[in-house]
């Protein structure tokens, strides 16, 4: 693997790492009743960083219950797994 896919990598952790972040947090204002991150920031970082917002769902146990994250992130998951494996075997391979 070169230096370009480690760099690329080590960026995409980084980027789950803040998004899982951000899950966690919002989950410790939850239980404290504090204001909260809008859904739609949680969403849309959960797009950009998608292993991290489910790692966040199931550690933190945060917004299982709503069906936008319980059906929506999985839904993203799939997509950007089934993109990423077209773009690999298309051009990478």
């Amino acid at each position: 693997m070169d230096k370009t896919w480690v760099l690329l990598l080590c960026v995409y952790a980084l980027v789950n790492l803040v998004v899982f972040g951000m899950y966690a947090v919002d989950k410790a204002k939850a239980k404290k009743g504090a204001w909260r991150t809008p859904e739609i920031k949680l969403m849309t970082a959960g797009a950009v960083g998608i292993i991290g917002a489910l790692l966040g769902m199931v550690v933190c146990h945060h917004k299982t219950k709503k069906p936008l994250f319980a059906v929506g992130l999985p839904v993203i998951f799939f997509a950007e797994t089934a993109l990423a494996a077209v773009v690999y075997f298309k051009f990478i391979r």
